[in-house]
C-alpha cells in the first residue's frame, strides 16, 4: 500500500490520500472510520435490483475487498488520535453510527486502536448514533459494568432522543429488582449549540460549530486543534453567518484542514451539501486543504479525485474525496 500523507502545520503533501503501510506512534493523527452516507456504499438497492449496466461503484465495492477499494463506504465517522504533549495518546470518537462495529473490526485493528477515550456526537440521527450499544466493544470487560464509563458530549436535543432510544445506556442505576445486564457504560456530557460555548475532551479542546441540516435542525460540527485547525462537518445544508465566520480565512483565521459533507454528486438535496454546494463553501471558507466525506455511490473514487485535481489547481484550494481508513498525521 502507498505511504500515509502528513500534515504538519497546515501544510500536506501533494501525493494521493491512502492508507499506511505501517503504523506510525510519534503523534497525532485523524482517521477515517467511515466516509459515507447513511445508507453506506455499496447501495443494497443496487445490489437486489440491478440496473442495466450494474452500478460500477457499488458492483465494484462488493468484489474488491475494501481495504484496497476506496468505494466502499461506512456511515461517516472520524477517530482523533492526539497525542498529547506528554506522550500519552488519547483516542476521541466522532459519531457511532450503524456500522460502527465493522468499523471496529476493519480500522481499530488495522490501526491498532485500543480503546476509546472520548466520544463526540454531531446529532441524534441513526448514521450517527445507532452504534452507541456497541461501544461495549471498545471498554475493559465487566459482566458487572464495575468500569469508569467513557465521556460523550452531545446536545440536550440529541440527549432527549437517545433516552427514548437507549433507555438502558441512560439510567443512572437499576431499579429494584432489575437484572444486571453487561451494557456499554457512558457518562453523558450536554454542550450548548453555540461557538462561544467550547469544552475540552481528552485534554483537546474544541468548539462546537451549528450548522442546519435541513430548514428546521441543527446539526453540530466540531473545531479542534491548536497548532493546526481542523473542522469537521459531516451534515450540512446551510452554514450559518457566524459559525461561517468561526471558519474562513477572512474570519477567525484559515483552517489548515475542512472536512466537509458532499452527498451527491451533481444534484442537490434538501438536508445535505452536494458536491457544487461543497466547492462553493471551500471557496468560501478558504482552508489550506479539504477533505470531502459523507459520499453516495454516486461517486467514484478514483475518477471524482481526477476531477478534484484539476478544480484544485484552478481554485488555489487541494481537495480531495476522503476514504475509509485513510490515516492523516496531523499537528494538534
Amino acid at each position: 500500500m502507498e505511504a500515509q500523507i502528513p500534515l504538519r502545520n497546515g501544510s500536506v503533501s501533494d501525493c494521493a490520500l491512502s492508507i499506511p503501510d505501517h503504523h506510525r506512534n510519534d503523534g497525532s493523527a485523524l482517521i477515517f472510520l467511515g466516509t459515507g452516507c447513511s445508507g453506506s456504499v455499496p447501495n443494497a438497492l443496487c445490489l437486489l435490483r440491478p440496473s442495466d449496466p450494474p452500478c460500477a461503484v457499488c458492483h465494484q465495492a462488493l468484489s474488491v475487498p475494501p481495504e484496497l477499494n476506496p468505494n466502499y463506504r461506512c456511515n461517516t465517522s472520524l477517530l482523533i488520535d492526539y497525542c498529547q504533549s506528554d506522550g500519552k495518546h488519547s483516542y476521541l470518537l466522532i459519531d457511532a453510527g450503524k456500522t460502527f462495529r465493522e468499523q471496529v473490526l476493519r480500522w481499530f485493528t488495522f490501526h491498532k486502536i485500543p480503546q476509546v477515550d472520548s466520544i463526540l456526537l454531531t446529532h441524534e440521527h441513526a448514521d450517527a448514533v445507532l452504534g452507541l450499544d456497541d461501544i461495549r466493544a471498545v471498554q475493559p470487560y465487566s459482566p458487572i459494568n464495575d468500569i469508569d464509563p467513557t465521556p460523550i458530549y452531545l446536545s440536550q436535543h440529541a440527549m432527549n432522543s437517545i433516552s427514548t432510544k437507549f433507555p438502558y445506556l441512560v439510567q443512572k442505576k437499576l431499579k429494584e429488582g432489575q437484572e444486571v445486564r453487561r451494557v456499554a457504560q457512558l457518562d453523558w456530557k450536554i454542550i450548548e449549540e453555540h461557538c462561544d460555548k467550547p469544552f475540552v475532551a481528552s485534554g483537546l479542546h474544541f468548539v462546537p460549530l451549528p450548522v442546519m441540516h435541513g430548514k428546521d435542525y441543527i446539526c453540530l460540527g466540531f473545531l479542534f486543534g491548536e497548532k493546526s485547525r481542523v473542522a469537521y462537518i459531516s451534515d450540512v445544508s446551510r452554514i450559518p453567518s457566524t459559525t461561517e465566520y468561526v471558519l474562513s480565512k477572512t474570519g477567525a483565521g484559515q483552517l489548515d484542514l475542512l472536512i466537509l459533507d458532499t452527498l451527491y454528486k451533481s444534484r442537490s438535496h434538501n438536508v445535505h451539501f452536494c458536491l457544487p454546494q461543497t466547492l462553493e463553501a471551500v471557496k468560501k471558507l478558504c482552508p489550506k486543504r479539504a477533505l470531502l466525506i459523507g459520499m453516495t455511490h454516486e461517486f467514484d473514487h478514483h475518477k471524482d479525485n481526477d476531477f478534484l485535481t484539476e478544480w484544485s489547481k484552478r481554485e488555489g484550494i487541494p481537495v480531495q474525496l476522503a476514504r475509509d481508513g485513510l490515516r492523516i498525521s496531523i499537528d494538534l
